[in-house]
């Protein structure tokens, strides 16, 4: 279902999400998301998310229209000229097309654990704060097929908007766990030194599971990606590109595992590295 309403300002208060998308902070604090571009709104459109509303100029309204139609719940439409809609973004080229998604509650890890088919193949990230690589990062895991992305307690939510826009709508179609978020759940291996769960306590339940958890580590002579086993269920872990993965989680690590590269480059963006081990991972468990 859903209604057009002719929009001319984002003054009104149920606008507040399309009138503040450099927040997206403050968004996530509300518990919602924002989708931009054709392709990232239908794909929120084609998923099981909450769609609260959507902003279009009239044209693309007819395209959309079979998607609003076949929603379970309310949505609304505000339909506003292009030009009011580039005075949000500051550049001509943008499509004009929005939509407000609901952040879903978090995934249970045990639902995870238990539907994920062996051999298990999950993703997890340490200190990524940088969205736009979280969201390449989230496009690799869908397209090499991981099946749940773990994001450690000190890295940015894959639902801000830039992560969002450039994981081009796959984060969508992913399992995630935002450690920082899940306040019901405690690994068999928790230990209650702290109130929360850290992505360390995480990694020690996967290897309590016997879940091989692999360290992407660019400063490591012990292997390369192609001599590492990924047949069987692992978990790879990424860091950020200034700091890389942090001693605790390495060391919670069973491997630390490093793509080769000349001596003059310093390492991957850490959306490119994901695309290497993620893809080694696929060709060693096609070729088993």
């Amino acid at each position: 279902m859903f209604h057009v309403r002719k929009i001319e300002s984002f003054d009104a208060p149920e606008l507040y999400p399309y009138a503040t998308l450099r927040r997206s902070r403050e968004h996530e604090q509300r518990g919602i998301f924002v989708a931009e571009g054709t392709k990232v709104v239908q794909r929120l459109l084609e998923s099981n998310f909450t769609v609260i509303s959507m902003v279009v100029p009239e044209k693309w309204l007819v395209e959309f229209q079979p998607l609003l139609e076949k929603r379970p719940e309310d949505v609304i439409v505000y339909v506003a000229e292009k030009k009011l809609l580039e005075s949000l973004t500051g550049f001509s080229m943008f499509q004009g097309v929005l939509a407000v998604g609901q952040i879903p509650a978090p995934v249970s890890f045990e639902k995870i654990l238990n539907e994920s088919a062996h051999p298990q193949l999950f993703v997890a990230v340490d200190a990524l704060t940088n969205a736009e690589n979280l969201g390449a990062l989230a496009r690799n895991c869908v397209a090499f097929g991981a099946q749940a992305l773990i994001v450690g307690e000190t890295s940015s939510s894959p639902f801000l908007r830039r992560a969002v826009r450039n994981s081009m709508g796959t984060i969508l179609q992913l399992p995630v766990i935002e450690l920082a978020r899940l306040g019901q759940w405690r690994p068999r291996t928790f230990t209650p030194h702290t109130t929360a769960m850290t992505l360390v306590d995480c990694l020690k339940e996967f290897r309590a599971r016997g879940i091989h958890c692999i360290a992407a580590h660019p400063h490591t002579d012990q292997r390369i990606v192609s001599h590492a086993d990924f047949r069987g269920d692992c978990c790879i872990i990424f860091g950020s590109e200034g700091d890389g993965i942090s001693p605790e989680v390495r060391a919670a690590c069973d491997d630390l595992v490093a793509i080769p590269m000349p001596p003059n480059v310093d390492s991957l963006n850490v959306g490119a590295a994901a695309a290497v081990f993620l893809y080694e991972a696929n060709r060693q468990r096609h070729k088993s």
